[in-house]
């Protein structure tokens, strides 16, 4: 006889049940919407400003045989990247440099023997460029013994205005999904086990797969809804860039989806492995916390030494914060930064392993 249960009524009955206890719970409200809220708006009230940088190019027609080129190469104040000339003007647009040096010698053959021209662009917090105009001359006046100063900061060339909360609102937002994924989800699951709701459910026709389906849809659901309100105070309230438009805030739907699924998978571990229910916490907050410092999520990982930005590059909340930052300011897609979707996919395949392998129904 042919089995007449329709297992996808059942598993979004399931979604349905839980998605109404999750509104209904004022915990999963406060860490959805709240929290995230708060540092949107803390931020967004302190100011416009853009991320304070110092990474700035040298450009590549530069006199490197005058005295003062070394000079410059070797303020530690000022953080050098080395890319083609068509590569560091798009990234002078974009405001992922500060500025663009450039040493001429100078032509009228009277002191100084050079000069140096700083470019910026309207993409960069103008205060930086003034910041760099006075490293670069307490830099070359004792050396070259000039009393009057070398230095011209040229014309800013056009460039998106990169305010605060276009770095702040990506990272808050990857945040509260990271939260979200694993606490809620490992809250959700054990709690489900422990009061045998998951026995209750193996008296009924649906299988196993759909009630985990179930469960997970409601909990995308609902952070799906918590990144459309972020998204849209950050607009509204605070100018947040979205570079493209409606198509920009689809592509960072569709990132946030993939992010949420990704966490998720360590949810579905520590609802696992945790002994109790005060145990959730400590094991939840290995995988968290670290991310909450370390992934760019409130300044540049650009800050920390070299060692530790090769360990900050690995965590999947940097791959989240990085493609949705180019999604939503530049301009890219999901496709344009594969990269850091690949790195959360890796993630996502490594965590759901674990997962399967360590996964308790009662």
């Amino acid at each position: 006889m042919p089995d007449k249960y329709n297992q996808f009524r059942a598993m979004f009955s399931i979604t349905k049940a839980s998605l109404k206890a999750t509104f209904r719970s004022p915990s999963s409200v406060a860490f959805g919407f709240g929290f995230p809220m708060i540092f949107i708006l803390v931020f967004g009230f302190i100011g416009n400003n853009g991320a304070i940088s110092l990474d700035v190019g040298m450009a590549k027609n530069a006199d490197t045989a005058n005295a003062a080129y070394q000079i410059l190469k070797n303020i530690p104040a000022l953080n050098f990247i080395d890319s083609h000339d068509s590569i560091l003007q798009q990234d002078l647009a974009k405001g992922d440099i500060t500025a663009i040096l450039n040493v001429e010698k100078n032509v009228s053959g009277s002191t100084p023997q050079y000069v140096v021209h700083i470019k910026s662009s309207g993409a960069v917090n103008q205060q930086n460029v003034e910041t760099i105009k006075n490293i670069v001359a307490s830099a070359l006046m004792p050396q070259q013994g000039i009393s009057t100063e070398p230095i011209v900061i040229d014309p800013p060339i056009p460039g998106r205005e990169y305010k605060r909360i276009d770095f702040i609102l990506p990272g808050q937002l990857g945040f509260s999904l990271l939260s979200a994924g694993v606490f809620g989800v490992a809250f959700l699951f054990y709690n489900l086990r422990q009061q045998l709701v998951l026995k209750r459910f193996f008296a009924t026709p649906i299988r196993r797969p759909y009630i985990v389906l179930g469960e997970a849809l409601s909990r995308v659901t609902f952070q799906m809804i918590t990144a459309v309100v972020i998204i849209g105070i950050g607009v509204l309230c605070f100018k947040f860039t979205l570079v493209n438009g409606f198509s920009t805030f689809i592509q960072m739907m569709l990132l946030s989806f993939l992010g949420l699924l990704v966490f998720m998978g360590f949810g579905f571990i520590v609802s696992s492995v945790a002994k109790n229910e005060s145990t959730i916490p400590p094991f939840a907050n290995i995988f968290t916390f670290p991310q909450l410092l370390l992934s760019g999520t409130f300044f540049p990982i650009d800050l920390f030494p070299k060692w530790l930005q090769f360990c900050c590059n690995l965590l999947p909340l940097t791959h989240f914060n990085n493609a949705m930052r180019a999604i939503s300011f530049e301009g890219a897609n999901l496709l344009t930064t594969w990269k850091d979707v690949g790195g959360l996919l890796i993630w996502g395949v490594i965590l759901y392993a674990v997962a399967i392998k360590v996964f308790k129904w009662d």
